[in-house]
């Protein structure tokens, strides 16, 4: 199974992407796990948040993987426990999925993309940062893995 996490950002603090490494390394080999950053929209006097957003949206869907299953995650969407995320991961890797992770900019998603996503997802209904959804995404990723695999690093 594949899963990009098409993030708009770059230039993440060293934490962020220390984290993120230690969780991606930790999956096993028949998850391969990818970040494509997504440079975000320059911003400018003379432009809209709409206009921001349809810029980023352009650079995203040249990302996206054709056929991939697209999650979109806003503060918004559905949450979802570290159960039912094993569950839902165990079904897409025995259908060898290509699985698709939108995190949007400062301004968030555009509604085109939401609209077209498969599954619009939340982290949380608080607001974060960018880079600590990544981590929080690529851990639980990781924990559902742990989950499927009875793996003590999940305890109820």
């Amino acid at each position: 199974m594949q899963i990009d996490l098409i993030a708009v950002g770059k230039r993440m603090p060293a934490w962020i992407e220390t984290a993120v490494k230690e969780y991606s390394k930790r999956l096993p080999k028949n998850i391969q796990f990818k970040i494509v950053e997504i440079a975000p929209a320059l911003r400018g006097k003379n432009n809209n948040v709409e206009y921001y957003k349809k810029k980023e949206q352009e650079n995203i869907e040249l990302a996206l993987t054709p056929k991939a299953i697209i999650i979109a995650l806003d503060e918004r969407g559905e949450s979802m426990s570290s159960e039912k995320l094993a569950n839902q991961l165990q079904a897409w890797n025995d259908e060898q999925q290509h699985i698709s992770i939108i995190i949007g900019g400062a301004d968030g998603l555009a509604d085109e993309i939401k609209k077209n996503a498969n599954h619009i997802w939340a982290l949380s209904r608080m607001t974060m940062p960018h880079g600590l959804a990544r981590v929080m995404l690529v851990e639980q990723i990781y924990r559902a893995w742990a989950i499927i695999q009875s793996h003590p690093y999940h305890r109820k």
